[in-house]
């Protein structure tokens, strides 16, 4: 029993990293209250293990009286001349007070306790090996699922990544390799706890410091990110050296370095931006490829005031506002974008033109024309286009699908052969 307790000491040594003296430690307090069962309560009752042989041995410390009134805490002067031929009444021995088969007894019931004595040592252990590792990538591999949170082993210590660090679009499976940024140590009830994230922006950051030499080695500095995990990045950097194009040097040779960062994040669309002091410029930046026209800057507020063109709005306000959304958190100004007042004009005058060409057409009135127009046939080829069933389905023509359909037939036809 002895041989198989030190070698399961041996075995956490080399399997945890954790001391073998501090597991022996360990063990003796967790068999202290085993000793204290099985020997009774005995005066300064201590365990002690060999730590070559495994030995385990029950330790009380009895005075010496000439007669025993307590066994628990008094030895007799003939017995403790045994062990001291000079002993006298009033002297403090310790003496050995180990019970038949106590190594035994000992190691079974100290079992649970033992291994409650390694976890802990094994998150005093995580605090101290990865408290300076705040804000690095490790690797590891996706061991089980705790509701929607990821337990990934790290080899010798075992790491959470959350649900709300998780990629919203990204499937994790049981033995799948996967990176993720060291966020946070957390200290709980049970012991320190690694958080670890793929969803922080800070992850974006650490893969183009890793990616990108020019960046690690302070040449260029990334001023600013704004991140909505799985669908969208924004990355503002800046060159200390005029002879660098920062944006450049991150998209790499023929997009090699972006695109391996895009390939870890799972195709996420990643904008590398130049940074500018010019508030105006940055937000140009930002918006881009959209092209913008004038700004109303409100300095107190850190409000901007954009128009541009009516076929660039949606372009600059991006899909659900995403465009806008991570510009905002990128630059620190509050946007707002509208089209140019003029294009309602003409807006209206195209919508005019389209009223004329259809209300020209023989068999189709103006109060048709402009219902056509409203629903989105905008030319005689778009009338063409159409099945008789598109326009029954529009109530306000009362029936006079067919009849439109025809002489939309009629006028193409007309045209096409030179007909007046």
């Amino acid at each position: 029993m002895n041989a198989e307790f030190l070698a399961v000491l041996d075995y956490w040594e080399k399997e945890k990293g954790i001391s073998k003296d501090v597991l022996l430690v360990a063990v003796q307090e967790a068999l202290l209250s085993a000793a204290k069962k099985a020997v009774g309560p005995a005066r300064e009752l201590r365990v002690s293990i060999d730590s070559k042989s495994g030995d385990i041995k029950a330790w009380a410390k009895l005075i010496v009286a000439e007669r025993v009134l307590s066994k628990h805490d008094q030895i007799s002067v003939f017995d403790a001349r045994r062990s001291k031929p000079d002993a006298k009444p009033g002297d403090e021995l310790e003496i050995e007070v180990t019970p038949t088969g106590f190594g035994r007894i000992a190691s079974q019931y100290a079992k649970q306790a033992l291994m409650q004595q390694i976890r802990r040592a094994e998150k005093d252990q995580i605090f101290t090996q990865f408290k300076d590792r705040v804000g690095d990538i490790v690797s590891g591999t996706v061991r089980r699922f705790d509701r929607s949170d990821v337990l990934i082993d790290l080899g010798k210590f075992e790491a959470i990544m959350p649900n709300r660090e998780r990629v919203p679009t990204e499937e994790y499976q049981i033995g799948e390799r996967i990176r993720c940024l060291v966020k946070a140590i957390d200290v709980t009830n049970h012991g320190p706890e690694i958080i670890l994230s793929r969803a922080d922006p800070q992850f974006v950051i650490k893969l183009f410091q890793v990616e990108v030499s020019e960046i690690s080695d302070g040449t260029i500095e990334i001023k600013g990110v704004a991140r909505e995990p799985g669908f969208r990045t924004k990355l503002a950097v800046y060159s200390r050296d005029n002879k660098v194009d920062p944006v450049g040097a991150c998209v790499g040779l023929r997009g090699q370095r972006v695109k391996n960062i895009v390939r870890e994040l799972n195709n996420e669309k990643v904008d590398i931006i130049p940074w500018s002091s010019d508030p105006r410029m940055y937000v140009t930046n930002a918006l881009s490829p959209a092209k913008l026209k004038t700004f109303q800057v409100d300095e107190a507020r850190r409000h901007m005031l954009i128009t541009c063109s009516p076929d660039q709005l949606s372009l600059a306000i991006g899909k659900r506002g995403q465009n806008t959304r991570l510009t905002e958190r990128l630059t620190g100004w509050k946007l707002s974008i509208e089209a140019e007042a003029t294009s309602l004009h003409g807006f209206e005058e195209k919508v005019q033109r389209a009223v004329q060409e259809l209300a020209a057409v023989p068999g189709i009135t103006q109060d048709q024309a402009i219902l056509l127009v409203n629903v989105g046939f905008h030319s005689l080829e778009d009338l063409l286009q159409a099945e008789v069933n598109d326009l029954a389905a529009i109530p306000e023509l009362d029936g006079n699908a067919t009849a439109i359909v025809e002489a939309a037939q009629a006028e193409h036809k007309r045209r096409t052969i030179g007909i007046e």
